[in-house]
């Protein structure tokens, strides 16, 4: 792994905002296939035919099937070290904000606050009707296929946000708003595909923030970054942590 310099070592701990931005490349480390990489789920399937309002309204049993198997992929993999040091750095520090393009729910089983799901998750279902929010599992919804409002008994979908469809305004206001005020920001397993994303670390680098990429290949968004690291997060992250806070014990 290349070294930070005394300089960026010193910046990163002054730093009173730091923004972590992370992508399916940390979810691979735990062993969940990305969308765009090799062995990706579009692979073997096409997005259009199960991540889009009209497949849902053709098909919704399949469309249900089909994130019902990616459910239990993600319940079946654990956060790595990358989730995990994350997390720990959220504990140290009260201004240490994270937002994912992930929906499989890694950061908060690894403890992670202070967090923002801008695509959803993939444990909750959302009314198609009432527009009212379920946990999946936690609110006696667990039957595999169908799934219905236990308010108004019209048909749920996966609360996530599909191909052709509008982030929530909320969360990304508030997202801009956190990208807006950083001055570090790790940008971490995202292949800078996803437009809104690749936006938000460019909004930070050009508020002044710090760029920090950790990706085992190069992106669109590396000549932008000030470092780039090319290897994984949960080898990349952990050698960070230990470099900024030498003297903190990793649980």
């Amino acid at each position: 792994m290349s070294t930070l310099s005394p300089d960026v070592i010193q910046r990163i701990r002054s730093a009173k905002n730091i923004l972590f931005l992370t992508g399916a490349g940390i979810s691979s480390e735990s062993g969940i296939p990305t969308f765009r990489g090799e062995g990706g789920y579009w692979k073997t399937f096409k997005a259009e035919e199960l991540a889009t309002p009209e497949a849902f309204e053709n098909h919704a049993d399949v469309v249900w099937e089909w994130y019902d198997w990616r459910r239990g992929i993600c319940l079946d993999a654990k956060p790595n070290e990358g989730h995990l040091t994350i997390a720990k750095w959220q504990s140290l520090l009260p201004s240490i904000n994270l937002i994912t393009q992930n929906v499989d729910g890694l950061h908060s089983r690894a403890g992670s606050k202070n967090l923002l799901e801008i695509h959803g998750n993939i444990f909750r279902a959302r009314c198609t009707s009432c527009r009212e929010k379920f946990s999946l599992g936690e609110d006696g919804i667990n039957q595999p296929g169908l799934k219905f409002c236990p308010v108004c008994e019209s048909l749920l979908r996966p609360d996530i946000v599909w191909f052709g469809e509008g982030y929530d305004n909320k969360l990304l206001t508030k997202a801009w708003e956190l990208s807006k005020v950083a001055h570090i920001v790790f940008v971490i397993g995202t292949s800078a595909n996803v437009s809104v994303p690749a936006n938000l670390a460019l909004t930070a680098i050009r508020n002044g923030a710090l760029g920090i990429e950790i990706n085992p290949e190069t992106t669109t968004l590396t000549p932008s970054m000030q470092v780039h690291f090319g290897g994984k997060s949960g080898e990349v992250l952990p050698e960070i942590f230990k470099a900024v806070f030498p003297d903190t014990k990793r649980n």
